[in-house]
């Protein structure tokens, strides 16, 4: 053997030493920024906590979050404002933010649109692979869907109908496309605020109504600064867990895919946790002493309906909603409402 030969050898076995030795060497670690507006400590927050815990250690500590909770990175343009420029990597996102990154998919926030949970899960199910090809085309990875749930008004005086919110100061989320045809076409002039000024400007009289779920209302503390909730769910709030497709690209398959089934099953979690949360919600605003207040007719139909439907067309004039993809949405709604009704299990006893 040549002398040359023997000292390829010996470097190989010298650095499968160094190697053995110091493992955390021997392959690349990758950290994982992600922002969301939810407070440390919400449930929402402890899923999070619980997904980054569960791939830390499938991946044997080679994808690792940090995790930035309670709006702490910004508002939603912001974070995705970072995450453009690399700053941050993903974000659990509201309708607000899914609105910058594929504007269809807010189609499913629709004023007035479903009535329960299993109308949303048909129709999403159904959107899914328009969304997720949506994200990709535009720079992002869907890892996971979620929702924040039914909106509602909570207000320092009652709100029983259309009239009493032209008397009110509401807050609008600034630069929210889809709530501004709503109150453009209710003519009402809400009052601009990033959703990081809500508390401060509810504690100072700058507005005194805001919309939000139960879940996020008591997490965000607003339900501190109002009175009453008005029991007429106005749309139902979607969410979703994002991460650039250029940092997941970066990534070997196994921890896309490592990524990507965590997501959905965290997902799925926050799903179920936010349904069953906004309703003990509910319970406990009103025992915190919130007055739960019945919305007459024409904030129930009608009118309202008109105000609605006015406000889908400005969307799909301005684009923002592809009349396509909201004519598919409700053909999907109407399809299920045309099913048979399941009898109960027990409806023979």
């Amino acid at each position: 053997m040549s002398d040359i030969s023997i000292k390829r050898i010996g470097r190989l076995l010298w650095l499968t030493v160094l190697l053995l030795a110091n493992p955390a060497q021997a392959e690349k670690t990758w950290e994982l920024k992600f922002a969301t507006l939810a407070p440390d400590g919400t449930s929402w927050a402890k899923l999070l906590e619980e997904w980054a815990e569960t791939v830390k250690t499938e991946s044997n500590g080679r994808l690792v979050f940090k995790i930035y909770p309670g709006g702490v990175q910004g508002d939603e343009p912001d974070v995705l404002k970072k995450i453009r420029f690399g700053q941050l990597h993903g974000g659990a996102f509201t309708g607000y933010g899914i609105g910058h990154i594929y504007s269809p998919t807010r189609a499913l926030e629709l004023p007035f649109l479903f009535n329960n949970g299993a109308e949303i899960d048909y129709v999403r199910e159904r959107f899914m692979p328009e969304i997720e090809q949506g994200y990709r085309d535009n720079g992002y990875e869907l890892l996971g869907w979620m929702e924040v749930g039914f909106i509602h008004f909570f207000s320092k005086e009652p709100i029983t109908k259309l009239e009493h919110l032209k008397e009110r100061r509401i807050w609008y989320w600034q630069g929210d496309p889809l709530a501004k045809a709503f109150f453009d076409a209710s003519e009402l002039a809400p009052v601009p605020l990033s959703i990081i000024d809500v508390y401060t400007s509810l504690s100072t009289g700058m507005i005194d109504t805001v919309y939000a779920p139960p879940l996020g209302a008591i997490a965000l503390q607003w339900f501190a600064k109002t009175k009453y909730i008005t029991n007429v769910p106005m749309a139902n709030g979607i969410g979703s867990l994002v991460v650039s497709r250029r940092f997941y690209q970066n990534l070997p398959q196994d921890l896309q895919k490592l990524l990507k089934r965590t997501g959905i099953e965290t997902g799925e979690k926050l799903v179920a946790a936010t349904r069953r949360d906004n309703l003990e919600g509910m319970q406990l605003l009103q025992a915190r002493g919130i007055t739960l207040v019945e919305g007459e007719d024409d904030l129930k139909s009608g009118e309202i309906k008109r105000i609605s439907d006015q406000a889908a067309e400005q969307l799909m004039e301005d684009g923002y909603l592809p009349a396509a993809t909201v004519r598919r949405v409700r053909e999907w709604l109407a399809e299920y409402r045309a099913q048979p009704v399941a009898e109960p299990a027990d409806a023979a006893h």
